[in-house]
Parts: structure tokens; sequence; C-alpha cells
């Protein structure tokens, strides 16, 4: 085993997510201070054109499983290729996205290569050859320092915008790799035929860097009407509190807290959520926070970095009109 750092490439539909190009900056990072180098490993079928995408991001070695396997996702599939490229490339650090795909198969990785598993890290840095992590705790209220030790594999998920993503090079250092996967060892006990989408147009909200989030006090599914507005103008998803789901508002997938999705996007404006406790642990991790809502004394305050106490059908429609209206002066 050497000091390779291998980063799993999450690509839905021939899009790569952004917060597995996040991952290279991470990988980079120990590089430099392990001395190793970045491998990557893209898996899927008909993903060829990605190859230079992630070229550009700087890895010595671009490894790409494409066959038909691997169309849909597969615990046991993309497991299998997962290891191979880590027994290929002879990396001692594996990086994936703390995504739904990359909480199911970081867990299998670890157990089948007998390697040490941190998740939803939000810092890396390396000390004498070992990891030093930090992860949040106990719903945010604390941080959890790890330490992986410096001999055998470690496996490690990253919560999405915990780094930026580095500028794409010129001059790609790697050319595409064909993974050899054992076929046999993935077995057939169970295939996936077909994936069918919901009949939602609208964007998971675990998967952008800007979400508007409404609770109950929005007051019907009509009402969020302008919550989409908004996030239609930002290229965002609208999500919402679990008062709001539970008040028929919103449907679950949308729910953000304890008890929904965490997420942890680029900016994420509350509309009319007072901030319980379960909602927090479930969007603290935002890079910027705006709060807007009537109460002055609301929880929410405390976790903002701006607060707006103001009635969120003035301000809402205000503001997606002064988006509009600065994206048309732009273009």
């Amino acid at each position: 085993m050497s000091n390779s750092i291998l980063v799993f490439v999450e690509q839905r539909e021939g899009t790569i997510l952004p917060a597995s190009l996040q991952l290279f900056t991470l990988a980079q990072q120990l590089a430099t201070e392990q001395g190793g180098q970045v491998c990557a490993l893209v898996v899927g079928a008909r993903i060829g054109e990605l190859a230079s995408d992630c070229a550009a991001l700087g890895p010595k070695r671009l490894l790409v499983a494409d066959a038909p396997p691997f169309r849909y996702y597969s615990p046991r599939a993309y497991t299998q290729a997962i290891c191979d490229a880590a027994a290929t490339v002879g990396a001692q650090t594996v990086l994936l996205a703390t995504t739904a795909l990359g909480r199911d198969v970081g867990p299998r990785v670890a157990a089948k290569l007998g390697g040490a598993l941190a998740t939803d890290c939000t810092s890396v840095s390396s000390h004498n050859g070992s990891l030093r992590i930090q992860r949040p705790s106990y719903c945010g209220k604390c941080i959890a320092e790890l330490e992986l030790p410096a001999d055998g594999l470690r496996v490690l998920s990253v919560r999405p915008n915990t780094f930026a993503a580095p500028e794409p090079d010129a001059a790609p250092a790697a050319e595409v790799e064909p993974l050899a996967v054992d076929i046999d060892a993935i077995g057939s006990r169970a295939t996936t035929l077909e994936v069918v989408k919901s009949d939602s147009m609208h964007k998971d909200v675990s998967e952008v860097d800007i979400i508007v989030s409404g609770g109950r006090s929005v007051g019907s599914e009509e009402d969020f009407s302008i919550l989409y507005d908004l996030a239609e103008v930002l290229d965002g998803a609208v999500g919402a509190s679990r008062a709001a789901v539970d008040a028929g508002q919103q449907p679950r997938d949308r729910q953000i807290g304890l008890t929904g999705k965490v997420v942890s996007p680029r900016l994420y404006i509350a509309c009319g959520i007072d901030g319980a406790i379960q909602h927090l642990a479930g969007m603290r991790g935002s890079r910027v926070i705006v709060a807007i809502n009537t109460k002055a004394d609301a929880p929410i305050f405390s976790a903002a970095t701006y607060g707006c106490v103001v009635d969120l059908f003035e301000l809402v429609p205000l503001l997606a009109a002064e988006c509009k209206r600065l994206l048309a002066a732009d273009s």
C-alpha cells in the first residue's frame, strides 16, 4: 500500500456532483502533506465524456469503470469497483462525498477492505502520517475529534461544501485507465433493472448549493409558491421544517432536520422557521444562513449569518424580483 489518495467521483446521469469535485481540494492537501499522489475513480455506464472534467482537476491516475453492471447504482457493484480501484492504485485513503450513496457504500468499502471509517468529516489534516478528523456530533452541539492511524486503509466521507472545488487545469495530468473490475465477485443475487424518477420536477435539497426553506407559518402548500419562485431564480431547491411537512404543506422528501435530511449548502434562507434544535441540526453546517422571521427572539437568529425581522410575504417576493433584475442586467 502506498500513500495514494483515491477520490470516488459520484455522477448522476452524466453530471458530476459538485460535492465530488470539492474532494480534489482535500486530496491535493493530503497528497502534499503525506507525499502521495491523487487518483480518481468514475463509475457508471457510457461516462467517457466525464473523464476530461475529472482529468482537469489534477489526478495522476484516472480510473473508469464503464460497464453494464454500473449503469444504475448497486451497493455490491460499486463497492467492488471502489475496492478494486483502491488495490490498483495502492490507496491508503479513500474519499467520498457525504451523500446518500456515499453513506451507503463507504461503510461497505471499509468493511470489505478492513479499513477505518470516518463519516461526515468537516476537517481533515495529517499528523505524523495519521489523519486528524473533526465531525459534528449530537445534532451539531459538539465537534468530535478522531485520529485514524497511519497504517491501514482510511475511508472518509466529507460533508459537501466543506472545501471549495479546485480550478480546472488547462493541461490535464492523467489519462483515462479502464478499470478491470472482478465482475464475478459482484454476484447476481440482486440486479437493478430500472430507476424510476418521481413526478417532481424540482431539485433535491441534498444536492444543491442554495436552499430556500419554509416553516409552518408559510401557511399552505399554495403559499409555498413564493419560496419556489425565489428558489428558481437562485437555481436552488425548496426545503421545509418538520412542522410544515406534518401540516401537509410540503412532501416528506423536502424535510430538513434531525428526522429529515441534513444539508450544508452555501446559502440557506429560512423563511418563517423559528429554529427548533431538530431543524438546526439539519442545516447548521450551511456556509451562510439568512433568517426571515417576525419573531425577534426566534432561536433561528442565533445561528443566522444575517437576520431579517420582517414578514416573509413582504421580503421574499422583493428578493425574487431583485435577483431577477440583477440577473437580467448581467445577461
